[in-house]
């Protein structure tokens, strides 16, 4: 199972496989993957790379994300 979670940062959208605790943001925050609210989850890292493009997409315009650096 993979979660999809924001950065506590920036706000880009990340995707972590559950169990693990931390993930580090491009942005080069760690977001604690526990206390991070979920934003939606996926069987695969495909499905969670898929969901996170697309929101990014939603959100901004485009997949990628430059509000950092």
């Amino acid at each position: 199972m993979f979660v999809v979670f924001r950065c506590t940062d920036c706000g880009r959208f990340l995707y972590q496989e559950g169990g693990v605790e931390t993930r580090e943001c491009p942005c080069g925050t760690r977001v604690e993957v526990s206390g991070a609210v979920a934003v939606a989850e996926a069987e695969s890292h495909r499905e969670a790379r898929a969901l996170v493009r697309a929101l990014q997409e939603e959100e901004m315009g485009k997949a990628h994300f430059r509000r950092y650096g």
